[in-house]
């Protein structure tokens, strides 16, 4: 179970995650159980091998998993936590450099900076400012 704060004008809302399938979450919210569907299947992944992409150094740093796909020689960045996008710095056809700031995702109530492993063109941005998203979500993928 995953619980999160969320303050929505002004008011402070707690929520627990107990279930997630498909495209139905169950959650309690500030206590009241619901069944709530979303737009999109929310994929639930296995633990891998992640690479640290962080800012500064910091013990028990977020990490970003990245796959590779030999086919296409796209990257795709996954969201090391479950959070939220404050904010989206590029857009699909931008050349970005390997270190360059891609996204802001608050998670745990902390601002983490996903950056660029690679140089390469952003060929898809999957997510937007505000969006919620889970731990191994797509968020960017970047292509040769």
């Amino acid at each position: 179970m995953k619980n999160y704060k969320f303050k929505i004008n002004g008011s402070t809302y707690s929520v627990d995650i107990n279930n997630v399938e498909g495209q139905i979450i169950e959650l309690e919210l500030n206590g009241t159980p619901y069944k709530v569907e979303v737009d999109r299947e929310v994929k639930q992944t296995q633990k891998s091998r992640p690479v640290i992409n962080t800012s500064k150094p910091v013990a028990n740093a977020p990490k970003v998993t990245v796959n590779s796909s030999s086919a296409s020689n796209a990257i795709s960045i996954k969201s090391p936590l479950p959070g939220t996008i404050l904010d989206v710095f590029v857009n699909v056809g931008d050349t970005v450099k390997e270190g360059q700031k891609l996204l802001l995702l608050e998670a745990m109530k902390m601002e983490n900076e996903i950056k660029a492993d690679n140089a390469g063109i952003i060929k898809e941005v999957k997510v937007r400012k505000g969006d919620i998203i889970m731990e191994g979500d797509v968020l960017v993928t970047i292509g040769g």
